[in-house]
């Protein structure tokens, strides 16, 4: 500790958001070089390399073959499968001296269907997985959380190459089953949801989230089967259509004061009570107007109809419209369509065939048959008993409405749902072919025809598994790792004036060095008191805390477990065999 380069800190940063990024600052692991980007200092990387190392082992056992791109990339590629345009401002692009079109690579998938396609034109090359370890750089609009939403972050990215779908459903599998070992052995709870594939493309796609409350993916479980998956990726089960020929005429009603959902099911209730129950807002529609903005730069207005008892999801909606970036439709958009009378749009006003010509996408609940209020295009007006099908009839359908705990489970349609909060720490994808296609990825299949190769996608962020990890073990006193990523196996703290004890000390750091054991040694001396000591000890939070001091003088020394604050006096005689095993458990 005398000569590591570490500065521990007593206070926060002060932008840290949360709990990972307050610690591993003030630990001494990373630092901040700019918004959403870090440097990793020797303690931060001994741990991030460990994480790599477990990622390494896995791939590697599973059969695939390690191998490094370029992070700057070429222009043409990325053009020839349209994501120059589709990321968007997401990326960052530059030009070299003479003017040409470069990126930093966020992802890879082009460079890897492009080395295979010069390497491999045979289906006896097949299949083959290969992966890389490398830093990725996409443009955050708003980098936060440290290292768990930056500009620059590490990815592993794998990539399958099979002859057909069966055997990418195989090497599905494979990284699926290596991703779970991978995940076991980096210590802390996670779980596996259905996801979408948004930007990436394909069609089968999972996710693996670490369980944490400062996660930004919400994921809904099952309380009856074994359904999981990503809020953005709940398909609601759609209900049976309805018969309406006995259905009332739809008929216009004044509703003045009204431009609420609330405000209307008052007024419902006070002016045109039901003969059966009361209304409620689950009977409204709501149409909430947005404008997509397209990576080409045009903007879209859009309408999208959902029961009054429901809110749009930001997230969801951009989850099935990615790369489209979605904002709410503001005054200057809203004037440009006179057709709409804000707090009574109805589906009137909406659809392509409509005089306004927005298009009109509705929650897969309102189907056909299904009666609704609202709204009729004139202020102060609504409809009742409109009927889908007969009175209007949407363009399509959109996952759009929020997704609430005790919603029925689409699965089984017998449990609900509950949700929770997740960092997304890895992803897989069955891509399909989209990219072999744009790219021109062909081997000669058995019988002498060339055949379009179909891949899959599989990633796992080792950076933010650093904050993840660290997430799910700290404490209120700080750091807690586990022993497979922690930055070395024993932290040995000298604690105290005595030359016995840093010479006991150093000479059991040599033992335990030479039975492969990693140890951070506390040996400062001079002004740096045993207090300072120990609380950057538990700061740092390697798992094995060994303290000598004064029991020296008595024949012991202490050994505490960090993860469960466990101590116990054991005799130097007996110090570094009972620390070894401590270690190797």
């Amino acid at each position: 500790m005398s000569t590591l380069f570490v500065r521990t800190l007593r206070d926060d940063p002060n932008d840290a958001e949360v709990p990972s990024h307050r610690l591993l600052v003030r630990a001494g692991y990373i630092r901040r070089a700019a918004p959403g980007i870090y440097s990793w200092l020797p303690l931060g990387l001994r741990v991030l390399r460990k994480i790599e190392a477990i990622i390494r082992e896995e791939m590697d056992d599973m059969g695939a073959q390690e191998l490094s791109f370029p992070a700057l990339l070429p222009k043409e590629p990325y053009d020839a499968t349209n994501r120059w345009t589709d990321y968007g401002p997401n990326i960052f692009r530059l030009q070299d001296r003479k003017g040409g079109d470069y990126l930093l690579g966020p992802t890879h998938e082009e460079m890897f269907t492009l080395v295979v396609k010069d390497l491999y034109s045979s289906y006896k090359d097949l299949p083959l997985s290969i992966y890389q370890i490398q830093n990725k750089y996409r443009d955050e609009a708003r980098p936060r959380a440290g290292l768990l939403r930056g500009r620059e972050f590490v990815m592993k990215d794998s990539y399958s190459f099979d002859i057909d779908d069966a055997g990418l459903a195989a090497s599905y599998q494979l990284h699926r089953d290596a991703y779970i070992r991978i995940f076991d052995r980096l210590g802390f709870e996670y779980v596996i949801v259905k996801a979408t594939s948004g930007a990436m493309g394909g069609s089968a796609s999972e996710e693996f989230l670490a369980k944490a409350e400062v996660g930004e993916d919400t994921y809904v479980r099952c309380t009856h089967c074994d359904y999981a998956a990503n809020v953005e990726a709940v398909t609601v089960r759609a209900p049976e259509a309805i018969a309406y020929d006995d259905a009332p005429a739809a008929h216009a009603e004044d509703t003045p004061g009204t431009p609420t959902i609330d405000t209307l099911v008052d007024h419902l209730n006070a002016t045109y009570p039901r003969d059966d129950r009361p209304w409620a807002a689950g009977d409204t529609l709501k149409n909430v107007l947005v404008v997509l903005k397209h990576p080409d730069g045009t903007r879209e207005p859009l309408a999208i109809g959902v029961p009054g008892d429901r809110e749009v999801d930001q997230k969801r909606l951009e989850g099935q419209l990615e790369p489209i970036e979605v904002e709410a439709m503001d005054e200057a958009e809203f004037a440009k369509h006179p057709a709409l009378v804000k707090g009574y749009i109805g589906p009137g006003a909406l659809g392509e065939e409509s005089t306004s010509g927005i298009r009109f996408l509705v929650d897969p609940r309102i189907v056909e048959g299904t009666r609704w209020v609202t709204g009729a295009n004139v202020h102060g007006s609504h409809v009742i008993d409109m009927v889908v099908g007969r009175d209007f009839t949407p363009d399509g359908t959109i996952e759009a409405a929020d997704v609430r705990d005790g919603d029925t489970c689409p699965n089984c349609l017998e449990g609900s749902l509950e949700s929770a909060r997740g960092i997304e720490m890895g992803h897989i994808f069955q891509l399909g072919r989209s990219y072999a296609q744009a790219l021109g990825l062909q081997v000669l299949d058995e019988n002498g025809k060339l055949v379009t190769v179909t891949m899959g996608s599989y990633g796992i962020g080792p950076s933010r598994a650093v904050a993840a990890i660290a997430e799910g073990t700290l404490d209120d006193i700080g750091l807690c790792w586990p022993r497979n990523v922690a930055p070395a196996d024993v932290h040995v703290v000298a604690a105290g004036k005595d030359d016995a004890i840093f010479e006991f000390a150093e000479s059991l750091v040599a033992d335990l060095s030479e039975q492969g054991i990693e140890v951070l040694y506390d040996d400062r001396r001079g002004k740096v008191s045993p207090g300072v000591k120990f609380k950057d000890a538990e700061l740092i939070g390697v798992p094995t805390i060994v303290t000598v001091g004064r029991g020296l003088a008595d024949g012991t020394i202490e050994v505490r477990d960090r993860r469960t604050d466990e101590r116990q006096e054991v005799a130097v005689g007996d110090a570094a065999a009972h620390i070894v095993s401590a270690v190797r458990g």
